[in-house]
């Protein structure tokens, strides 16, 4: 690793408070990509709806050009970048109050080929109350590396290669004691589970290649049942594995015929993910999940096939599911029985997915304009503010703001 800048001598003060910090709820807000358990939906109420300039905090640069997006714990933001000063993959700190760059860590990357729409660094950071866990790739090197909240590199692992013609974009995340790592890719493919705070592997399970997943996954727990990742993949579909062993729990196969970039999403009794491609035939599958405990299997729920998102995630609450579609369209749907309550255009091309806060949707067109819709079974456009800047990334939602992270920027929003 490459240490770019020492932290302030202040930081030892503030990680004694990280640990009195870490038994705060709301330190936990967002330490994830989208948030607790990749639902997107955040806690805070007081985010106004017609966000514009007067509402921006503060703006920081990123010291280079990235999609990944932001998590927090406390009253710290971690997020990575890329840079040519650094020599490539850069993780970076900012104070979530001020916007201050606190710290800056970075590690050898050599460019290589990679989709245009892709970044060196679009896999987003998983944070616990005693360290921040990054991946990236190269060709011939996957690597997962943890740094405690000060800077300081703890661990860190090469995977070996990842082969795949539009690079990697999977986010670790924290289960318990472990480090759940997908490894879909179009060379040898697997899951891992790697132990927190030493990066040792605690189980391998081997998963056939067809082409690279772009999913990051969530935890099922089923009442009455034990807890599963769930993860979602073109060779795949949508599956659960045991997070003790690694063990395949049950899976869904027949789920998808192209590739998965959108991360799972539990929505009531059913469970979404989609797939698609470049040149469309994207739709999106609900199953209703397995119970081995009574051998029962994972069945079809249904499809939505018009509009269907191909890389936004979606969202779910309260009986209802939000499908954002790449080209601008919002599809509203019963989460269990997939009836469609509206389906409308708000315009716009979207790679980042909408996030739930205070009963409406936020998410960001690549072109940078904050759409706000109405968070029900009507449409209603609330809001528009474009921030003017390249934007392929999801909203974090915590502390009564939302940070968003444009190509080179990461903008706090909020009540002043």
């Amino acid at each position: 690793m490459v240490r770019i800048r020492k932290p302030d001598r202040s930081l030892a003060l503030w990680l004694f408070l990280t640990v009195w910090a870490g038994w705060r709820p709301e330190a936990q807000e967002w330490t994830r990509f989208r948030g607790p358990n990749g639902t997107g939906i955040g806690a805070a109420q007081t985010i106004p709806t017609t966000l514009g300039a007067s509402n921006i905090v503060w703006k920081t640069d990123l010291f280079g050009a990235a999609h990944s997006s932001p998590v927090l714990w406390a009253n710290r933001l971690f997020i990575n970048t890329t840079s040519g000063e650094s020599g490539g993959f850069v993780v970076v700190c900012v104070d979530a109050d001020k916007g201050d760059v606190l710290w800056k860590s970075g590690f050898p990357l050599e460019p290589f080929s990679k989709h245009k729409f892709n970044s060196f660094a679009s896999s987003s950071p998983a944070v616990d109350a005693e360290r921040v866990y990054v991946l990236w790739s190269e060709p011939d090197h996957y690597r997962v590396a943890a740094l405690d909240h000060a800077g300081k590199q703890i661990w860190e692992r090469d995977l070996g290669p990842f082969a795949s013609q539009h690079g990697s974009g999977v986010s670790p995340i924290l289960y318990e004691d472990r480090i759940i790592v997908g490894n879909e890719q179009d060379g040898e493919s697997s899951i891992l589970a790697l132990e927190a705070g030493t990066g040792r592997t605690l189980w391998k399970t081997p998963r056939r290649s067809a082409v690279a997943a772009y999913s990051t996954p969530c935890v099922y727990r089923p009442e009455g049942g034990e807890p599963a990742l769930i993860f979602n993949s073109q060779a795949h579909g949508i599956y659960a594995v045991r997070p003790a062993d690694g063990q395949v729990l049950w899976e869904f196969g027949p789920a998808f015929d192209k590739r998965s970039v959108s991360s799972p999403v539990l929505a009531g009794e059913v469970i979404l993910g989609s797939c698609g491609s470049g040149g469309g035939g994207n739709f999106l599958t609900a199953v209703r999940p397995g119970n081995p405990s009574i051998r029962r299997a994972p069945t079809l729920a249904y499809q939505i096939r018009k509009s269907a998102p191909y890389v936004p995630t979606s969202v779910s609450k309260d009986g209802l599911a939000w499908l954002w579609s790449d080209g601008g369209v919002v599809t509203c749907i019963a989460a269990n029985s997939g009836e469609i309550r509206y389906q409308e255009r708000v315009g716009g091309n979207f790679f980042g997915s909408p996030v739930w806060a205070g009963g409406r949707l936020f998410c960001v067109s690549t072109s940078g304009e904050l759409v706000v819709l109405k968070a029900s079974d009507s449409f209603e456009v609330l809001h528009r503010y474009s921030l003017e800047e390249l934007c392929h990334t999801t909203p974090a939602v915590a502390r009564e703001r939302i940070y968003v992270r444009t190509e080179t920027r990461l903008i706090a929003l909020g009540a002043r």
